[in-house]
């Protein structure tokens, strides 16, 4: 805008100077037909008060030897002379280069220029005052309305940048808000969210609105998982806690019951109570190792550890597997089906043969005599499958979101007699994945199956 007020004020001032030269020619030219008056030796006052020129004219004459005159019309009409102070003036602009513009004390500005005429030197002059009235008109308008144009854009642009920026500031508000939640420890829940109406991802910063949404419910759902995960944490301390106690007193309370026997008598009852105390105590010693083995097994699995990859045939695995399982529970049927062909897939053979004896194991201390498991090897696609189905009870629904979690039991009461430690089904799980496969169960009374998939492609040996 201020530019634009430069140049237009510019072309102003050269159309008004092109239009002042104009008339100060168009003078000139009828400058000539008052030679008869220049002539006859009429001074310029005179000639004007015989010839009338237009207001804000000037005319000048000598002729030697007489005195210069000279003499302005007014905007009046009227002829002003001349005094020789001003005639002075007059004679001193002259003397100047290129377009001639003289201000004459009292009278004013004009544009002038002398010509000669026979043995006279006429001057004729237009005045400037119009030109630089409009000038300055001209030029205040276009300063008024630069600034006032100015101030409106300002004013325009500022309310557009607040508005523009108004989901920022929301941005700002909400993470600060979210700043001063107790995120350390706890249940917590960020319910702190940016309006859906700043956070539009068509604009450029409503995607930030947007991104930050998206950060809030990643760190949200951190912090349910971190949640549960503590919460897992304890219950897997108390857990463990308590399957580590019943031996450890066990072993305590048949030591302490064997010392103080001894300390009594050596007679053969007494050597007899001992015997059965240390049949006892290893018993629960044995029952200890086993449950710290595998604790120990799956830190290993979960640091990526403890796999000794080869060639596993899984319908092989299968056989040997429900030939351990049938003296064990021999008041169970035991199905198996596999396929002529082998299904070789690469892995450890003795972790993967851990596999099917624990979900064999949990068949068989779960459902009643007389059951029907099958195990079944099968390949679908790429994966070799590798299912458990028995025909018992099924599973308590109450229990199948967390059975394969660790210390997990059907029966919450930790009876001895229902079942192991708890360990097994997550062993399953930790190993299955540790070999990139998956583990899935589908349970109705009467219909439970346990699927394992495993890859069949090759697996890069660790």
């Amino acid at each position: 805008m201020v530019l634009v007020a430069v140049a237009t004020s510019v072309i102003l001032g050269s159309v008004l100077e092109g239009q002042l030269d104009a008339q100060l020619n168009a003078m000139k030219s009828r400058s000539e037909a008052l030679r008869p008056f220049i002539t006859n030796r009429l001074s310029a006052e005179e000639i004007l008060q015989e010839q009338p020129l237009p207001a804000g004219t000037l005319l000048a004459i000598q002729t030697p030897p007489a005195a210069p005159s000279g003499a302005v019309m007014t905007s009046d009409g009227e002829v002003v002379a001349l005094t020789s102070t001003q005639i002075q003036q007059l004679a001193e602009g002259l003397r100047a280069e290129g377009p001639l513009v003289v201000t004459i004390e009292d009278v004013g500005t004009y544009r002038i220029e002398a010509y000669r005429s026979g043995p006279s030197v006429i001057v004729v002059g237009v005045s400037r005052a119009d030109v630089a009235t409009t000038f300055t008109q001209m030029l205040t308008t276009i300063v008024l309305l630069t600034i006032g144009g100015l101030l409106l854009l300002a004013a325009v642009t500022a309310w557009t940048i607040r508005a523009g920026l108004a989901p920022l500031r929301s941005v700002a508000d909400t993470a600060a808000r979210v700043s001063k939640l107790r995120l350390d420890q706890g249940e917590v829940s960020i319910s702190e969210r940016v309006p859906a109406r700043e956070s539009d991802p068509r604009t450029e910063v409503g995607r930030v609105g947007e991104a930050l949404n998206t950060l809030l419910d990643h760190v949200d759902e951190s912090l349910d998982a971190r949640q549960r995960n503590e919460e897992r944490m304890r219950r897997f301390v108390a857990d463990a806690s308590h399957e580590l106690r019943t031996p450890l007193a066990s072993i305590r309370g048949y030591s302490e019951l064997s010392l103080r026997a001894l300390a009594q008598s050596h007679d053969p009852l007494t050597l007899e109570t001992t015997e059965s105390s240390l049949d006892r105590i290893q018993a629960q010693s044995l029952r200890m190792t086993t449950l710290v083995e595998d604790l120990l097994l799956l830190a290993r699995l979960d640091e990526g550890q403890e796999l000794i990859y080869g060639s596993v045939d899984v319908s092989r695995l299968a056989i040997e597997a429900v030939g351990d399982a049938r003296p064990v529970g021999p008041d169970h049927n035991w199905v198996i089906d596999v396929g002529e062909e082998p299904v070789m897939i690469a892995g450890d053979a003795g972790r993967l043969h851990q596999v099917a004896a624990n979900l064999l194991a949990n068949a068989r201390t779960h459902t009643p005599a007389g059951t029907t498991v099958t195990v079944t090897v099968s390949v679908e696609g790429t994966d070799a499958v590798l299912s458990v189905h028995d025909d018992g009870p099924g599973i308590d629904p109450a229990i199948s979101a967390e059975l394969f979690e660790r210390f997990s039991r059907a029966d919450r009461s930790r009876a001895r007699q229902t079942g192991g430690t708890g360990l097994g089904l997550s062993i399953v799980r930790a190993i299955v994945e540790a070999h990139a496969g998956s583990i899935t169960v589908h349970s109705a009374p009467g219909d439970t199956t346990f699927e394992v998939r495993l890859p069949t492609r090759s697996v890069a040996t660790t």
